[in-house]
């Protein structure tokens, strides 16, 4: 049987494991190639067998948990933003305000929690995948996700899933997302080693659209509006040990 003290030896083992090796500053940064867990589950193995388990306790209520992304490179970050960018660009929208709109859901390359190999993006698979499948009302009143949501807000926890995104006024930066799920006993861990990087030289390289208005003011308010504004249980350094 699963228990939340199955998941609090795999975080203690998981956080020795970290404390002994630490990550390089390419792994923080998605520019390092990880040993995922299999090609098929592309998180890093403490989190994949976590997710497996999740995922056998949510099919047998009916629920199939589906990734849709999980672990996300430097370059396929960058690929996103650009693109947005200059969509947005065509419509006419000026280059700070262009930014601003990208940053609504999409992160600076360099800053995305899908480099780190602990976060998942999912649907429920049993349901029927029409159009666009990451869109907050599939998540609630009639969405065809509504279940999942639910049933993930009651035992993603005991799995060490916790929601980065939350729908909380309190909390800056991305908008909600009730489709992303963070791996705690990993992800706190990468969060605080990633912060003693040097970001502010870190994440303007000279292919990345929109590079003029990413001056030092605004990366120190994107780090801490959208890279900290997320669910306190994710930045607990002091007490991560319990997870």
């Amino acid at each position: 049987m699963i228990t939340r003290f199955t998941y609090l030896f795999i975080a203690l083992t998981s956080l020795t494991f970290l404390n002994q090796t630490r990550f390089k500053k390419e792994d923080l940064l998605g520019q390092s190639k990880l040993n995922f867990y299999d090609e098929s589950i592309r998180l890093l193995p403490e989190a994949g067998k976590a997710f497996v388990a999740m995922r056998e306790a949510a099919l047998k209520e009916g629920i199939k948990i589906e990734i849709v992304s999980a672990y996300r490179s430097y370059e396929r970050q960058k690929f996103i933003w650009n693109r947005k960018f200059y969509s947005n660009a065509e419509k006419g929208i000026n280059p700070k305000e262009n930014i601003n709109k990208i940053i609504e859901y999409s992160t600076l390359p360099g800053t995305s929690r899908h480099h780190w190999g602990t976060d998942i993006d999912i649907i429920d698979g049993k349901k029927p995948k029409e159009g666009d499948l990451l869109l907050e009302e599939k998540f609630h009143g009639n969405g065809p996700y509504v279940k999942l949501r639910e049933w993930m807000e009651k035992n993603a926890i005991r799995f060490g899933f916790y929601l980065p995104y939350t729908d909380s006024r309190k909390r800056e930066g991305f908008n909600y997302e009730p489709w992303h799920y963070s791996f705690a006993p990993l992800s706190i861990p990468m969060l605080e080693e990633y912060l003693k990087l040097d970001l502010i030289n870190l994440l303007t390289p000279n292919d990345l659209s929109g590079k003029s208005c990413i001056d030092k003011k605004f990366i120190e308010s994107y780090i801490n509006e959208n890279v900290l504004g997320i669910n306190p249980k994710l930045k607990d350094f002091k007490n991560s040990a319990e997870f």
